[in-house]
């Protein structure tokens, strides 16, 4: 089964897979400081090739199975380069069809809009191709790069969770948002439909 491989003007986006589990170590431990402060408390081998090497099967077995989406970005010039993440997670099908986003970018290609670029691309895949509904996506009320991001990708909020993860020490609040898909065919739903591209 091929794995989904998006093209942006600037970025290769490939799912995490077997292979990837030193570029992640690398990628994770370059920006640890960077992404501390929006991170929950980091397992004792998360910078363990062995860990990844789960981490990537995992993420393929998710894929197959419907439940998780796991692209890493890349420039187009370095696909061996990993700069950044998006996943969206905790998908469900039938009568929600929608996940969780979540993404994150190495702290030297930030303001760039490379983010923008890749998550306007994956969600026409998500969208288009694995058929969701909705796009659920939250941020800590501190990180308004990331409100400025997901509003401009036509994320609309829609509640204010308290306490919501533990994130940096101690429990946070979150801003609640989302996207749903206005092209979105209810016909897809029936028995019999066209799966999802896996």
């Amino acid at each position: 089964m091929s794995l989904p491989v998006l093209q942006t003007e600037r970025l290769r986006l490939t799912l995490l897979q077997p292979g990837m589990e030193r570029a992640m170590v690398d990628f994770l431990s370059t920006n640890a400081a960077h992404f501390s402060p929006w991170d929950p408390p980091a397992p004792p081998d998360l910078l363990s090739t062995e860990r990844w090497a789960v981490q990537c099967s995992n993420a393929v077995a998710d894929f197959q199975n419907g439940s998780a989406v796991r692209f890493l970005l890349a420039p187009a010039a370095q696909p061996e380069k990993i700069i950044g993440a998006a996943n969206v997670t905790q998908i469900f099908r039938g009568p929600f069809q929608g996940g969780v986003l979540g993404y994150r970018i190495g702290r030297e290609w930030e303001g760039q809009g490379l983010m923008r670029e890749a998550l306007a691309e994956i969600i026409r895949y998500l969208f288009d191709e694995q058929r969701l509904h909705r796009i659920h996506a939250n941020y800590l009320p501190s990180n308004a790069r990331s409100g400025r991001l997901l509003a401009r990708l036509g994320f609309t909020i829609e509640g204010y969770a308290k306490d919501y993860l533990f994130i940096d020490g101690a429990w946070r609040d979150h801003v609640l948002t989302s996207l749903t898909h206005s092209g979105f065919d209810r016909e897809w739903l029936l028995p019999g439909a066209v799966t999802p591209k896996r």
